[in-house]
């Protein structure tokens, strides 16, 4: 009897692993496919100066800088919306994102972007492996590091009014880069927990797509600040 047990045991937990790699794969594919969907717009409008124009001059160019935020708050909620709703907004806002990155291209030299997205890929994949073998809750971490971007957000806001120095301005990319770093890692722990194959297909897609959305973001953020960094810019 106890033999049956054990084994019951033992293939439950073997298929929660597979279920929550296949769920984890998701959430990466997803948010890879969004930061594909940002780099492919950023090409196509900045090859193209009718597009620029069209789309970033003018009243329009707010709907471009502030869609996301409005999708993100207004439109993307994983505990009401299907999970092919979700996927709609999430590819809504990685084109927006990536009509506001068309300005990256043409200001930035191709090598310098080059050099910041594999930086920045090497370090979100050491974050997110550190996040998910992580024995220690990084909850601490998490609510820590969300207080710190708030606060160089804010300053950012500021420095746009007032004028920072560039090495005040270096200063502030650089802390946005390690608070990102640590809010990776520890959105990757908490993605990981949340599952539960008992949720059911439809919902744990849902939250694939809401933790797709918070690693895309956070990937977008490190990019922008590294190639600010690496580009002294």
């Amino acid at each position: 009897m106890q033999s049956n047990n054990y084994s019951t045991a033992k293939t439950s937990a073997r298929d929660i692993d597979a279920g929550l790699r296949t769920h984890m794969l998701s959430v990466y594919n997803r948010m890879t496919m969004g930061v594909l969907v940002t780099a492919i717009t950023a090409w196509i409008v900045s090859s193209s100066p009718d597009l620029m124009m069209m789309l970033l001059s003018g009243p329009q160019k707010f709907i471009v800088i502030f869609g996301p935020l409005a999708i993100i708050w207004f439109g993307f909620n994983p505990m009401t919306m299907s999970s092919q709703k979700l996927k709609m907004a999430f590819m809504g806002v990685s084109v927006l994102y990536g009509i506001s990155f068309s300005v990256i291209a043409i200001t930035f030299a191709g090598a310098d972007i080059a050099r910041a997205f594999f930086v920045t890929s090497s370090m979100f994949a050491g974050l997110s492996i550190f996040g998910y073998t992580a024995k220690k809750d990084l909850t601490a971490l998490g609510s820590f590091c969300i207080m710190a971007f708030i606060g160089l957000i804010i300053m950012s806001v500021i420095g746009m009014f007032v004028g920072f120095s560039s090495g005040v301005e270096m200063m502030i990319s650089g802390g946005i880069v390690l608070v990102v770093s640590g809010l990776t890692a520890w959105e990757t722990q908490k993605t990981k927990r949340m599952y539960n194959p008992a949720n059911g297909d439809e919902l744990n897609s849902r939250m694939a797509w809401a933790a797709a959305l918070s690693l895309y973001i956070n990937f977008i953020i490190m990019f922008h600040h590294i190639l600010n960094l690496m580009s002294n810019r």
